[in-house]
């Protein structure tokens, strides 16, 4: 039996909650993984650790349960990353836990990317501030993001049929890339 795929789930929400839709978000995409890969799942939330970072201002200074996060992200064999859109882009202190990656670390790890919204005016911050963050880091982001707004949810779950097709055919294409026995899949549209 082949070993587990570290997978690394990023929460960049400095205040989430156990409801918090970008925690759900992900949650989704990790249920629709587990059906298509054998993965571990490691757990990065920015909330509990978001204080003692923003005090931080080189990796040396940071607390060791930041650096123990960071470890984590540095050895992800996929990483989730997920971030809520505060005034147009991710949280500052999401940026600033990612400052302290080393600048090799990420180098063509693959990155699924995930959003959470107010609206769909802000449905572009994959494309445009989370991916070239990424990119910059030279990691490996994969073409299908995940992104949602509050009328995606009913309670804590995900009641968007478009959101749910997004999510399987983010999961199926993350695997496919990162599973080396799994077969190309056809191309699809999306509805």
């Amino acid at each position: 039996m082949s070993s587990a795929l570290n997978v690394v789930a990023l929460i960049g929400s400095p205040n989430s909650s156990a409801n918090s839709r970008t925690l759900l978000l992900v949650r989704q995409v990790l249920d629709q993984l587990r059906h298509r890969l054998h993965i571990d799942v490691q757990w990065v939330e920015l909330t509990p650790i978001a204080r003692s970072l923003g005090q931080a201002l080189t990796r040396e200074e940071v607390e060791p349960r930041i650096e123990q996060a960071l470890q984590r992200i540095e050895a992800a064999d996929l990483l989730i990353a997920a971030a809520p859109v505060y005034r147009g882009s991710y949280p500052g202190l999401f940026k600033h836990l990612v400052d302290f990656i080393g600048l090799e670390a990420l180098v063509d790890v693959p990155v699924l990317l995930a959003a959470t919204g107010g609206s769909e005016r802000h449905a572009l911050v994959i494309d445009h501030q989370l991916r070239p963050l990424f990119s910059f880091l030279q990691a490996h982001t994969l073409p299908i993001g995940v992104y949602a707004t509050p009328a995606d949810f009913s309670g804590d779950q995900v009641s968007s049929a478009a959101l749910q097709a997004r999510i399987v055919l983010a999961a199926e294409r993350a695997a496919a890339h990162v599973s080396p026995t799994a077969a190309p899949l056809p191309l699809r549209r999306i509805a």
